[in-house]
């Protein structure tokens, strides 16, 4: 036990990190003491396969001596070598950072001199291709944007870099952030689970990557539910936050009364460990002082096991009857609360809410993509378009495919015409509901869940599984089933847990929803649900290869 405290006191493992963080590597300490010395390589003996291992269990294997940065960079580009555009070619992949191994190599060496900043010391990260990289492309996934070099990098990215996190590489997403998961540059994801399905947009490209196990952590976008329809659809955990929680600023905007990044990673903790070296309150983004006083720097102390015990959980029963599957895995997944003594409170929302729903989001969106997408085209060289009308007629002017796969996007590049359309922002069409509709969203959500003394809302994050790349999309029905917006139109967080699988080995997500600056709660809640269900699993077409392990002497 002598080791333990003098690692930690020492400096070789931050504050940050709790207990939590170093268990793994502390139980297998005490067990080399009691076996009178044995070396950390006789200690750690259950390696740990690379796609199930935590951010704790590399943290770990650092701290061990049996893992390097530069080593587990190696491993996760070789699997995007395998997979991505060759193999069953996912697609995800817009840019690779091509100084990855030599930054790994660096961080190894400052953490050997120095100890780790952060967690997140060493870890690599996909980040969805709307996040601003000083040193990387920048595009939207659009054509129009190709090659475009932002001139700083976005809050959230600076705070991962700070914290030691590596860039691995710039991943596809609907274009703009809005659509399928398919873009203009990046063509179309494929989802790992079933490459006939859709990944979901518009954070697809993190999803899949994730799912695929590119890296352990992503971050995705979400304005109507774009981190978590490809958290469900590739059965990985995603968070979609409060807003202004996190800052914004170096995001292409969609609609900023509605968007905010988040992470997309392979377990709550991850989740957990990751949120909170990104919070804080950025000048550069005023929707972040909502979250003074209110946002926390540590997130994994709010992980624990027994969090459902004695919790309400309401199911709101709207969302279900899409599918018949997805709702047994939702009623399976009730249960599993039920076994873990929480209380399941049936929830139904005024038909009103459910009616007008699909029209307050679309009357905010899109005037705001219109106004705002020129604020942050005024950022970029004289060479790319500088507002949504030269945007369409830029689009007009790409009529096929090159020969490196980028070509037209229709349906998105329709979209841009009814954005620009869609009026101004000061169109009483758009302030009576910014103004008048949205607060009331917010308040009747609030009174649901104190109404009936709920920890938390539960419900199928998509109703369906995931759609079938050939089949017709976006249809009315689906859209008015759907859920997801509401986190939106209230600001309000939402985490989304694997929950199982269909009968055809499809992914199913449960969201948890709450009111606004309870993700611990959440993750609490969520992490409980996520230990006692373990219904996560490695992509039938993407499988681990041969000594992807975490720990191995």
């Amino acid at each position: 036990m002598l080791q333990v405290k003098l690692l930690v006191s020492g400096g070789m493992v931050a504050p940050s990190m709790k207990v939590r963080a170093i268990k793994s590597f502390a139980s297998r300490l005490v067990l080399a003491a009691c076996l009178g010395g044995t070396s950390w390589s006789a200690a750690w003996a259950a390696p740990i396969p690379l796609a199930s291992a935590t951010i704790a269990d590399i943290n770990a294997a650092f701290i061990g001596g049996s893992l390097t940065s530069e080593q587990l960079v190696a491993m996760y580009l070789a699997r995007i070598e395998a997979y991505d555009k060759q193999g069953p070619k996912i697609n995800a992949v817009i840019t690779l950072n091509p100084k990855a191994l030599e930054i790994a190599k660096a961080l190894d060496a400052e953490r050997k001199a120095k100890g780790p900043r952060s967690p997140l010391h060493g870890i690599p990260v996909m980040l969805k291709d709307n996040f601003d990289t000083v040193d990387l492309p920048t595009t939207g996934g659009s054509i129009m944007l190709e090659g475009s070099l932002p001139p700083d990098d976005a809050f959230m990215v600076k705070r991962l870099r700070d914290a030691g996190a590596i860039i691995l590489a710039k991943v596809n997403l609907s274009e703009f952030a809005s659509g399928g998961a398919m873009s203009s540059l990046g063509g179309q994801t494929l989802n790992p689970h079933d490459l006939t399905r859709t990944p979901s947009g518009s954070s697809g490209g993190t999803g899949a990557a994730i799912a695929a196990d590119y890296a352990p952590l992503g971050l995705g976008t979400d304005t109507g539910g774009s981190i978590r329809g490809p958290s469900t659809s590739n059965g990985i955990v995603g968070l979609k936050p409060t807003h202004g929680l996190l800052s914004r600023d170096g995001i292409i905007p969609l609609a900023l009364s509605f968007d905010t990044g988040g992470p997309m990673a392979r377990s709550v903790y991850d989740i957990a460990v990751s949120l909170g070296l990104m919070t804080g309150v950025d000048t550069a983004d005023a929707a972040t002082q909502k979250s003074k006083g209110k946002f926390h720097k540590e997130y994994t102390q709010f992980l624990k096991k027994n969090a459902l015990k004695g919790a309400r959980i309401g199911i709101a029963r709207d969302f279900l009857g899409a599918d018949e599957e997805v709702d047994w895995v939702i009623e399976a997944a009730l249960n599993t609360m039920r076994a873990q003594g929480a209380t399941i409170v049936d929830v139904r929302y005024p038909k009103w809410l459910l009616d007008v729903k699909t029209e307050f989001y679309s009357a905010v969106r899109y005037p705001e993509f219109a106004a705002q997408i020129g604020d942050y085209l005024a950022t970029t060289k004289p060479q790319y378009p500088k507002n949504i009308t030269e945007l369409i007629a830029r689009a007009d002017s790409f009529h096929a495919l090159r020969a490196d796969g980028a070509g037209p996007n229709p349906r998105r590049w329709n979209l841009m015409k009814r954005e620009l359309a869609s009026g101004k922002l000061d169109d009483y069409r758009y302030t009576s509901v910014h103004d008048q509709g949205l607060p009331l969203v917010r308040t009747t959500l609030e009174s649901i869940i104190s109404a009936n003394k709920l920890d938390a809302i539960v419900y199928p994050t998509s109703p369906r599984r995931p759609a079938l790349l050939a089949a017709p999309t976006g249809g009315a029905a689906e859209a008015t089933q759907s859920a997801t917006n509401f986190a939106n139109l209230s600001g309000f967080p939402d985490l989304i847990v694997p929950a199982g699988f269909t009968g055809d080995d499809l992914p199913v997500g449960i969201s948890f929803f709450g009111t606004a600056f309870s993700e611990p709660k959440l993750l609490a809640l969520g992490y409980s649900f996520e230990q006692a269900s373990q219904a996560i699993r490695v992509p039938v077409n993407t499988p681990a290869k041969s000594g992807e392990v975490i720990g191995a002497p």
